[in-house]
């Protein structure tokens, strides 16, 4: 099992449509809201790419938002593999 963790910016939050969509993918097993954590459980991941669109919603306004971060790491092993990507304020 895989876990994608989103650390969402300051005073967004997930929306439930999006919550929704990723719940109907085959791949997704389970999804739990974390104070400003998202964890996204996947069955598995292969050598094909995957594209995982998250909808948040500004509930607090916020100054000066720092990039949000994601990291992929295996549930079993969360010490081993682990993929960082650091993305910027979107719009």
């Amino acid at each position: 099992m895989v876990i994608i963790e989103i650390s969402s910016l300051s005073g967004f939050v997930m929306t439930s449509r999006s919550r929704m969509l990723l719940e109907n993918r085959t791949i997704v097993k389970k999804i739990e809201v974390k104070a400003n954590v998202v964890y996204i459980y996947l069955e598995k991941l292969d050598d094909e790419s995957k594209t995982f669109i998250l909808q948040l919603e500004q509930v607090i306004q916020v100054k000066n938002l720092k990039p949000a971060s994601i990291k992929i790491y295996d549930y079993y092993q969360p010490g081993g593999l682990q993929i960082s990507c650091y993305f910027g304020v979107g719009s």
